[in-house]
Formats: structure tokens, sequence, C-alpha cells
């Protein structure tokens, strides 16, 4: 596999600092630029991050002295230095649908970890051992935006990485609905336990936005490319009640579903343990072995216990049981800034970079 020059859009933040370091061993990807707000630009990546660093590794050492662009202002800088990038920016929507067809138009990829183009028809939402199949609507893509190469295609919210890859293999025993109340982790706002302490000893109720990205978003997942657009599917209907809860990183989710067919609990279980996906298929560096583990144990999936489970990459699920409501019932556990964030983002570019959507 050749190796492609990457740049990170937004690299100060929670996000960026966790594609930095994801991608200092990574075989294929090389970091060869880094960006972000005129305020960082100019100054060293270790200057911008070192007081702010929420990595249990350390910055680096390959971009410790690089300089990092503005992110706006030094495009032609950036895609000079590139084959593709990565963004994780923190702006205004409209802003960021701007940034991100700027750096398309000048014929580079883009791989969003960003919700501003999730609803775009022909920008792809891609989770690899789902629906790599959508990475075809980038051809319509690029004629509306008339370019050769220049794309952009973006991961889901993290909070139905918890769920959505659960309910997958068993859609065609026809789920009609599926209620998800996800409990999820501090560094999906970006914080730590020394800049959030309003969470000690605490839940939030509330997470702006996240319900809503939560019961629409999958429906684009599980949709079909139809005249050169994405439709949406239109079953099941989905639930959910978000919370923010006392834990640094981890998405647990509590899932309810009914299905058409009924079929017994150690069936589910084997179509968990048994699925695989393209990302599996294809030997993709970031891509666990075991996409899918179900734990036996009352009290697991746990997320000090399991978010790391597999590099962080893998899905934990447990406590599958009857529901006097539903069919079935059942615990899912997601790392949410690898899986659910920066690490789905460089999956899903190693999918299309095997695919050959960056030569």
């Amino acid at each position: 596999m050749k190796k492609y020059n990457v740049g990170i859009i937004g690299c100060t933040g929670m996000v960026g600092q966790r594609f930095a370091t994801l991608l200092e061993d990574h075989p294929w990807f090389q970091v060869t630029a880094l960006a972000a707000s005129a305020r960082s630009a100019g100054k060293t990546y270790k200057s911008v991050v070192e007081k702010r660093w929420a990595m249990k590794k350390p910055i680096p050492a390959a971009l410790a002295d690089m300089v990092v662009l503005d992110a706006t202002a030094d495009i032609d800088t950036v895609v000079s230095k590139v084959d593709f990038v990565f963004c994780a920016v923190d702006m205004k929507k409209e802003d960021i649908r701007a940034l991100e067809e700027a750096y398309a138009k000048k014929e580079c990829p883009v791989i969003s970890n960003n919700s501003a183009h999730r609803g775009t028809p022909d920008v792809p939402m891609i989770i690899p051992e789902i629906n790599a199949e959508h990475a075809q609507v980038i051809e319509a893509q690029r004629k509306r935006l008339g370019t050769k190469r220049g794309f952009i295609a973006v991961k889901s919210n993290c909070s139905l990485q918890s769920y959505v890859p659960a309910v997958h293999p068993l859609m065609d025993l026809g789920v009609t609905k599926v209620l998800a109340c996800t409990y999820q982790a501090i560094s999906g706002a970006g914080k730590t336990f020394e800049t959030y302490p309003d969470i000690l000893d605490n839940v939030i109720p509330y997470i702006g936005g996240e319900e809503e990205k939560s019961e629409q978003e999958p429906m684009k997942i599980w949709g079909h490319i139809e005249d050169g657009r994405i439709v949406n599917a239109t079953t099941p209907s989905i639930t959910a009640q978000c919370f923010r809860v006392p834990v640094s990183d981890g998405h647990t989710a509590a899932v309810f579903l009914s299905l058409e067919k009924k079929v017994p609990a150690g069936e589910i279980i084997r179509r968990w343990t048994e699925f695989r996906g393209p990302a599996q298929e294809l030997e993709l560096p970031s891509a666990p072995k075991q996409f899918l583990h179900y734990f036996t144990e009352a009290d697991r999936p746990q997320a000090k216990l399991d978010r790391d489970l597999e590099g962080g990459m893998a899905v934990s699920i447990g406590r599958l049981r009857p529901d006097t409501q539903y069919d079935y019932k059942f615990v899912c556990l997601s790392h949410n800034t690898l899986r659910g964030a920066a690490g789905g983002g460089v999956l899903m570019a190693e999918l299309l970079a095997k695919k050959g959507y960056f030569d």
C-alpha cells in the first residue's frame, strides 16, 4: 500500500489530538500538515497544545515542532502538502460546510468528523463495517462540486456507534422499533474532569442536538443510493434519550428493540459474534478483528474495563434478555473518541484509500 501525506484540520482540539496520536505510527498515513484557527497559526504544535494536551500518549515527536497553519487563510499551503485531510473543527455549521467544500474544490479530499455535511444527500456517512458501499455516491458529489479528486466523506455521531453496530446484524429480522438511552462520556464534549467540575457527582439529562442525531443519522447509514444521492431508510423507528455522565471515555447505551421475525437470544448472540464487515474482510489496519464482542458476565460491558477493547475500535455488548414492552433489551459500549470519532475517521480513510478514492 502506498504512503499518503495527510493533514489534520482542527489539530488542537480533543479529536484533533486523538488524530495526531493515532496517525503517529500509521502504516499508510503520514502527517505532513497541521492547521487550526488563526490564533494558533504560526506557532509550533507543542507550544499550542502542551498546556491542554488531553491524551495519555505524549505529543508525537514528529509533530511537536511542526508549525500550525491557518485552516482558512492557508488552504493553498495545506493542500500543497497533503493527499487528503482529516477535519475536526469547532465552528458554526455554515462555516464548516464552506471550509470543507473549499478544501474539496481544491481537489483535496476531506474526511470529516464534523456534523455539518451529515445531512448532505451526496456526502457519504460511512461506518466501514456497515455501509461501505455508500462510497459510490462520491462520483455524483464530485460532479456537483466540479472536482476530479476532491470530495467530502463524514463520520456519524459518536452516540450511535454504541447501538447501530449491534442492531445492524439483526436488520433482516425486521427491526421495527428501537429505543436507545445513551450515557455519554465527557470527552465527547471535549472535556476532562479538570475542565468540567460540574459533572462530578452529577448526571446532566441533556446534550444539545444529540437526540436528533441519534434518531436521524442511522436512517442515512441504512439508506440506499438512488440517482446520485443517498435516500434514507424509513425503518426502524428510533427514539433516543442522551445523558452526560461522569465518565472520562466511553459511551454506554441501553437498547430495546422489536423484531418482526422472532428468534431465540442465542441466534442474536451468534449473529453478533460471527459478524464481519468490509473493514475486517479488507484487513484494514485500524479494523478490530472482532467488531462486536458479547460479554456473558452480568455486569459487563463497563466503560472503565472495556472501552479500550481492540484498541478502542470494537463495540462491546452484554445483558441480552427478553423485554416486557419490546422483544429484547441489551447494553452496548463504544469508545467515543476512538471508534466514535478519530479512530472511526481513520478507519473510513483506510477503506477509501484501499478502494482508490485518494489516487
